[in-house]
């Protein structure tokens, strides 16, 4: 029996393609601000960071995005892992240290996109505070 390498099969450009959505609509619908994109360190990578501008609390969103094709996986809310959740947060510190943003208000958020083979959005799901430390 083989085992699971723990990557989805998915059509080429999906997950950009997914993330490209979830900045049209943290824009758009939520009036974000994005900051960065594929922010990388060695403790691994956040897909957005935006700026949550909504009444008097400015706060920093690091956005985890998960794309999806089907359901034959789960859902993406479903799919960041403990392991995963530690890394995001390490990232995340990571930015704020580099950026001398140690004292800013900050959450990490969890972005589901369900799209078709072809590429169109189905459904987006957004979670605040979906990984707390």
């Amino acid at each position: 029996m083989r085992s699971s390498s723990g990557k989805l099969n998915l059509p080429p450009g999906t997950g950009r393609a997914g993330e490209s959505a979830a900045r049209a609509y943290l824009t758009g619908e939520l009036g974000y601000e994005i900051v960065a994109t594929n922010y990388r360190t060695r403790d691994g990578e956040i897909d957005i960071v935006a700026r949550d501008n909504a009444g008097d609390n400015q706060c920093l969103v690091f956005i985890e995005v998960k794309t999806r094709t089907n359901r034959a996986f789960g859902a993406g809310s479903e799919q960041v892992s403990a392991k995963k959740s530690l890394r995001l947060q390490a990232a995340a510190q990571s930015y704020l240290a580099e950026n001398d943003l140690e004292n800013s208000d900050w959450r990490i958020d969890l972005i589901s996109v369900e799209m078709d083979r072809s590429g169109r959005v189905s459904r987006i799901e957004h979670i605040e505070s979906a990984i707390e430390e």
